[in-house]
């Protein structure tokens, strides 16, 4: 008896926790986004669908940062092919898209701009170069006041392999997922950084396409996967003026771990 009660209640929870209707939403322009789209849709079990623009961005880096900087500076936003999902038999809404001038790409202005997101949970999701989660986010607070935007998720490109199971706690821990995972502990106080903490920054952000400053202090966490550092960083910004900046850099346990740098907070 106390096992069929057990399970009884088990099966009240799951049923519980899918009880809201949810869409994974999502714009890719060369399939980055689209992966992790696919990700969460595999773990949640939820309806997808792609966000298309009627003229299609080229995948170019170049011409998409040509043309999307016209936009932004006309304010202008691309048309987009008609949704096959309504937005209003959801509850739950995974809003995907890259990080576009450090924010959601322009056919994500088009959609907030057109779609109905009031009493929505919308819940982010970016893949980026450096970072943008966060702009990204604040962004569709003042674009979608009558929306709950939720804490997102967001990773590099150069490390959406990563994805799945970062999306497993992600998912798990806010509650969109059954399960549990371990509780990680917080950094450390900050502190100067010596020439070890410099060469692990180093190694993690040297290869990276710009200049991503100096570290100046650190914070340090150990979990059972690795060894994680935040670093406060100063560099220089977009128009030129000393900036400063979190940048976060994770080590694996395996003898061979390479460090690696997981997102920039400007």
């Amino acid at each position: 008896m106390k096992k069929l009660l057990l399970s009884l209640a088990a099966m009240a929870t799951i049923s519980t926790a899918y009880a809201q209707k949810v869409l994974v939403l999502y714009y890719s322009e060369t399939g980055t986004t689209k992966t992790v789209a696919e990700e969460i849709k595999t773990q949640t079990g939820a309806d997808i669908e792609g966000i298309e623009a009627v003229v299609p961005y080229s995948g170019n880096f170049q011409e998409t940062i040509q043309r999307s900087g016209r936009e932004r500076e006309s304010g202008e936003t691309p048309a987009l092919k008609p949704l096959k999902k309504r937005i209003a038999d959801y509850d739950v809404i995974f809003l995907g898209y890259p990080i576009w001038f450090g924010t959601y790409a322009m056919p994500i202005a088009t959609l907030v701009k057109e779609q109905d997101f009031a009493g929505k949970t919308v819940v982010p999701f970016c893949t980026f170069g450096s970072g943008g989660l966060n702009t990204s986010s604040a962004d569709l607070k003042k674009a979608l006041p009558k929306a709950n935007i939720a804490a997102g998720y967001g990773v590099r490109t150069a490390r959406v392999a990563a994805a799945p199971k970062e999306l497993d706690r992600f998912l798990k821990e806010n509650g969109y997922k059954q399960g549990t995972v371990e509780k990680l502990p917080d950094y450390s106080a900050q502190q100067s950084v010596t020439d070890a903490e410099r060469a692990i920054f180093d190694a993690a952000c040297s290869s990276y396409q710009f200049p991503l400053g100096t570290p100046q202090t650190f914070g340090k966490r150990t979990t059972s996967d690795s060894t994680d550092y935040k670093f406060t960083v100063k560099g220089r910004g977009m128009n030129g003026e000393e900036s400063t900046s979190i940048i976060y850099v994770t080590v694996g346990k395996a003898a061979d771990a390479k460090p690696e740098f997981t997102e920039v907070v400007r």
